[in-house]
């Protein structure tokens, strides 16, 4: 993939490293000017520097004299005009080289790997074009999963806990098929700790997936001992009827509000309690 400027000759003409036909001229002047074919290649080699420093794939200030050789730029342009066959476009590349530089470093991605994570995405998750396009924006860093030691194992994983639309270009579904199953097991390990069976488990987790980034020692735990210690629910139960209660900010919301509450000795649903807004939670419970 090169580019040229206007009026200069044709990408083909410029990377030739070929001899220019010889015309006449003094030797006074062939003595002082390089090769014609060492000006064309010139020519080649800033505009693809150029090009990829408008795309943040290299750096913009990056100096000529110390860019990478010709043969990087040109494997760099090939892995661009690869993605962009894929759907993505010229304002997705600064995001791509800065969550996933070894899409473009001297030791890049091998076209077999992000061809085959495109092919995963659209046999096994049934993903369009502009799907897997999302997905891939989202969690770049996909693209440098295994499709058999990692992706397919985590997508079963998830379908047996009872997740569904994968395919949904989200960035929560990104980062789900990003996450290797010892990760996601580990929250479901928490909550079967806590009194929940596996089956119960995988409901909360398929109702609320956002568990999974969540950590288990700094949310999850402090948050379900509040809930059993403090506010002297049934944790389980509660889990079970509002699993988006681990999404709620323990500091923010949770401690106010059961404050709030307990100074006028009220109790309500821990739905109702979580789920209004500041100025409705409080006009109701002045």
């Amino acid at each position: 993939m090169l580019r040229s400027l206007p009026n200069h000759p044709s990408p083909t003409t410029i990377c030739s490293l070929s001899p220019p036909t010889k015309t006449p001229q003094s030797h006074h002047h062939h003595s002082l000017s390089p090769p014609q074919h060492l000006l064309r290649f010139r020519i080649s080699h800033r505009e693809n520097l150029r090009y990829l420093q408008t795309l943040k794939i290299l750096n913009p200030e990056t100096k000529s004299l110390i860019s990478p050789p010709p043969e990087t730029l040109t494997q760099i342009l090939s892995t661009v005009d690869l993605l962009k066959s894929k759907g993505f476009s010229d304002p997705d590349f600064p995001r791509l080289a800065f969550l996933c530089p070894d899409l473009f470093s001297p030791s890049q991605l091998p076209h077999s790997q992000i061809e085959s994570v495109f092919a995963f995405l659209a046999a096994d998750l049934s993903a369009s074009i502009e799907e897997s396009h999302g997905i891939i924006l989202k969690c770049p860093q996909i693209l440098n999963s295994n499709v058999e030691f990692c992706l397919r194992p985590t997508v079963s994983y998830l379908r047996e806990l009872g997740l569904k639309e994968l395919n949904a270009p989200s960035s929560l579904n990104a980062h789900l098929l990003n996450t290797r199953i010892d990760k996601l097991e580990e929250k479901v390990g928490f909550l079967m700790s806590v009194g929940l069976t596996r089956d119960e488990s995988a409901t909360v987790c398929a109702r609320f997936p956002a568990i999974f980034g969540y950590s288990v020692e700094n949310n999850l735990r402090p948050k379900f001992e509040y809930l059993v210690r403090e506010m002297k629910r049934d944790g389980v139960e509660e889990v079970k009827g509002l699993p988006q209660y681990f999404g709620y900010s323990l500091e923010k919301r949770i401690v106010p509000r059961h404050l709030h509450l307990k100074r006028r000795d009220v109790v309500v649903p821990l739905k109702k309690m979580l789920w209004w807004g500041d100025e409705k939670f409080y006009a109701k419970w002045k």
